[in-house]
């Protein structure tokens, strides 16, 4: 088998175990023969069947199925996404493996890069405690310097000390003395020396002092520097232990990079595996791809023909039900319409019995009947459909024809007689809108010559030395005409209202009220301020022909004009008091006149 089967290197171990006692022959009689001789081997012949000692598997005489097709590539389909998923796994552990190499050589040069740095602050450290060391021993050699100096300073003032007692001793002794007074010059001497000694002595003491002060402060800058040094130690020795920590770690993610590299040339050999079987996989999902696709187009063909054969069947099942309901409906109805059973329908009137023949309508009486002709279905389907349009034209038998007659001509006459009545009725009433149109033509025609005639004379009195008349716009029909005013004042040509002034136009309004007024009068009249734009002249004129109206009738004018308030019998106003509060008041300027 591992003659005929070829895989990569990194594949040839697994390649092995499988194809482990695995023979390859011609053909299933070389097949069987090889397995009765090794009983333990598998046996696969070149058209692709494999068998076994108890075993089979394949067939190369038969075709497969379509569900072992579909079986086949519903695995290989299974097959590449477990590998497809098995090449993202990988990938996936690739990328965390990359990402711990990644962060295993950062921390590694972290480390790298702590250690170059703790080298360099124990360097420091070193250094400074050299020169903390050099300072300490410098101080330490001051500090003996100064103790000797402070011995000999102490040495010195003792002396002093010593002499300075001495003098005093000697100083009381020459002044207990009377006899034997010293001279000036030895006491100016005495004096002097003890001045010195007194000098001395405090110098002496200010040298301890200084002293003592350094030294006080050479202690305390020693201890300092004895306690930085102790600090730097401790440093250095953490320093040391963390140089120690660092190189371990960096052993450690050297250890790390190694394995990962190693990680990553297996990953690698398992992708390329899982690509090769990816391939193969896609190549025998192709190869099942277009056995399922020539399956498939075969299946749509048997099922096409097995779908026009069914319809055909229902077809005749249908055509024959539909028979069936037919004759059933047929027999339905002899019976319904006819009350003959088909059997008897069928001996009377089928095809074995002769037609009668019926003679035309228009045949004479004593003419001979016409004789019975044998059945043909044509000319009887023709006769059928020829007396079926007939009936429809004469429409279904109504027994309700009689009744439905007399109730059909009882309504006409009503409405006949109702209609009489209507006619009757609109002549009377078209006589009485004629004798209507004629009294208010008449009245229309007495009250427009009326009106015409006075409003000449009031307008030439409005207007002396103007002209004004009232024209009919269509004298002969006199229900429809309209009534046009012309007027010429006195100087001017034009008679159009439209181009008279706005007093003029007011004045010819008054003019044709006050000639309505005296045409027709009525007992009172109410006019609400109609002078207002009138000047004095024109409204003395008015005034004039209101002292005419009232004599006949009572005169209500709405005014604020003082010469109409000057003729009135009687003034009514309205006022406000100082409260707010209207009130009605009223003035009689003249008795009534008596009834």
């Amino acid at each position: 088998m591992r003659d005929v089967v070829h895989a990569p290197a990194e594949l040839q171990r697994a390649l092995a175990h499988l194809t482990d006692r695995v023979v390859v022959v011609a053909d299933i009689a070389a097949a069987v023969s090889l397995l009765r001789a090794l009983p333990d081997v598998r046996v696969v012949t070149r058209d692709g069947d494999a068998l076994g000692n108890h075993w089979a598997h394949g067939g190369s005489a038969s075709t497969p199925s379509l569900l072992e097709v579909q079986a086949a590539l519903d695995a290989a389909r299974r097959g590449l996404v477990d590998a497809a998923h098995r090449g993202e796994r990988l990938r996936f552990r690739i990328t965390g493996v990359e990402a711990e190499l990644a962060d295993a050589s950062a921390r590694a040069d972290a480390a790298l890069a702590q250690l170059h740095e703790s080298d360099a602050e124990m360097a420091a450290v070193a250094e400074q405690l050299g020169h903390l060391g050099s300072a300490a021993r410098a101080a330490l050699a001051e500090a003996d310097r100064m103790a000797g100096s402070i011995a000999q300073a102490r040495e010195a003032g003792d002396r002093d000390r010593a002499a300075l007692t001495d003098l005093e001793a000697r100083l009381v002794a020459a002044r207990e003395a009377p006899d034997s007074e010293p001279s000036t010059d030895e006491r100016d001497r005495l004096a002097i020396v003890a001045s010195s000694a007194r000098a001395a002595e405090t110098e002496a003491k200010l040298v301890v002092g200084t002293a003592e002060e350094r030294v006080r402060a050479i202690a305390a800058r020693a201890a300092q520097l004895d306690a930085a040094a102790e600090a730097e130690r401790d440093a250095r020795e953490r320093a040391v232990l963390r140089r120690t920590r660092r190189e371990r770690e960096a052993i450690v993610a050297a250890a790390v990079a190694f394995g990962v590299a190693a990680v990553l040339e297996r990953l690698e050999i398992s992708l390329s595996a899982a690509g090769h079987e990816r391939e193969a996989a896609e190549h025998t999902r192709t190869v099942r791809d277009g056995e399922l696709l020539a399956l498939r187009a075969r299946q749509r063909e048997l099922s096409a023909e097995i779908e026009q054969l069914t319809d055909v069947v229902h077809r005749d099942e249908l055509a024959r039900a539909e028979q069936r309901l037919r004759i059933e409906q047929l027999e339905q109805r002899a019976m319904e319409e006819f009350g003959v059973e088909s059997d008897a329908l069928a001996d009377e009137y089928g095809p074995t019995a002769l037609v009668p023949v019926f003679p035309e309508p228009d045949a004479s009486p004593d003419a001979p009947l016409p004789e019975s002709v044998p059945y043909v279905r044509a000319e009887q389907e023709k006769r059928a459909r020829t007396a079926e349009r007939a009936l429809a034209l004469l429409g279904r038998v109504n027994p309700l024809a009689l009744e439905e007659f007399s109730a059909l001509e009882e309504r006409h006459r009503f409405l006949s007689e109702q209609l009489d009545d209507l006619k009757r009725s609109r002549k009377d009433l078209m006589e009485i809108v004629r004798e209507v149109d004629d009294r208010v033509q008449q009245v229309f025609a007495a009250a427009f010559e009326d009106t015409a005639r006075e409003f000449e004379g009031v307008f030439a009195r409005l207007f002396p030395g103007g002209e004004g008349k009232l024209v009919l716009t269509d004298p002969g029909d006199m229900l429809l005409t309209g009534v046009d005013v012309e007027a010429r004042p006195p100087g001017k040509k034009v008679k159009r209202l439209s181009l008279l002034s706005g007093g003029e136009r007011s004045l010819t309004a008054l003019a044709l009220l006050v000639a309505i007024f005296k045409a027709r009068p009525s007992p009172f009249y109410v006019m609400d301020e109609v002078e207002a734009a009138l000047d004095d002249t024109n409204l003395r004129r008015l005034l004039g022909i209101f002292e005419e109206l009232r004599e006949a009738s009572q005169l209500v004018i709405i005014t604020h004009q003082k010469p109409t308030m000057e003729i009135a019998d009687a003034l009514y106003g309205v006022s406000m008091r100082g409260d707010g509060v209207t009130t009605v008041i009223s003035q009689r300027l003249r008795e009534a006149a008596p009834a």
